[in-house]
């Protein structure tokens, strides 16, 4: 993998350079504002849709994949890999993981905003299933890669008990005031089963999520509260459908 170089999605020739945050095509003139990442792994029973679901094409230059065994390997091959901006492509959300840790050494203090129908909060102690794409954001959450007071979990719906127990704990909600004051950048996590399903294809969709159009609102507010440091897109299914709408979404938060 290359951080300075990548596939240009316009002319699919490798000749996307790296300049500032975003990339240049030298072959045909284009720019973009993040390097795409593939993360074609899913920590969970029967994730196979999942990971076919990195394969997504979406209009940013790829970079390059990252493909482990484990999940702790995943980690840090994903944190030393990173674009300057990066997108990251999933996979479930456990690819944010990787993403978040390697922004957080670089990013001084990093927000996070989490939109996704599940909390992803669960332990292996409280998980009723033991899969740990249900447990993200409660791993970078204990192990103090991001805090409490700098994250919002915006349009869960689908909750376990030791979930809200944990949000009663902690007081994280939705407000995007609270999670991104003082913050230096914020980390954008968007899980596609945030929406309502009528809005898009979806490894586990729920209903009563919002439209398109209120996530598109949400995006924009925080990119206008914090820097975007970086987003990833997860939880979709191999869907042509889903491309028009994770680019719409990324574009409402300044990608």
């Amino acid at each position: 993998m290359s951080l300075l170089r990548a596939r240009c999605p316009a002319c699919r020739t490798f000749t996307a350079v790296a300049v500032g945050q975003g990339y240049e095509c030298h072959a045909c003139g284009r720019s973009y504002a993040a390097g795409l990442v593939r993360v074609p792994c899913a920590f969970g029973q029967g994730g196979g849709p999942l990971e076919e679901a990195a394969a997504l094409e979406l209009p940013y230059p790829d970079t390059g994949t990252v493909a482990c065994a484990t999940l702790a390997e995943q980690n840090a091959a994903l944190a030393a890999a990173l674009p300057r901006r990066p997108l990251v492509l999933g996979g479930c959300c456990c690819a944010h993981v990787g993403a978040v840790s390697g922004l957080a050494q670089r990013s001084g203090r990093l927000g996070l905003v989490w939109l996704d129908a599940h909390a992803d909060l669960n332990t292996p102690e409280t998980s009723p299933s033991g899969n740990l794409w249900g447990m993200p954001l409660r791993m970078l959450l204990d192990d103090g890669v991001v805090q409490a007071s700098d994250t919002a979990l915006v349009g869960a719906r689908n909750l376990d008990p030791g979930e809200r127990d944990f949000l009663a704990e902690t007081g994280i909600d939705d407000s995007l005031a609270r999670a991104l004051a003082g913050v230096d950048a914020v980390y954008v996590a968007l899980d596609l089963d945030v929406l309502d399903p009528a809005e898009a294809a979806v490894f586990v969709p729920e209903p009563g999520g919002p439209a398109l159009a209120d996530v598109e609102r949400v995006l924009a507010e925080v990119a206008a509260r914090a820097p975007v440091a970086g987003a990833g897109v997860t939880g979709h299914l191999l869907d042509e459908r889903n491309a028009a709408v994770a680019s719409r979404l990324l574009a409402a938060a300044g990608l």
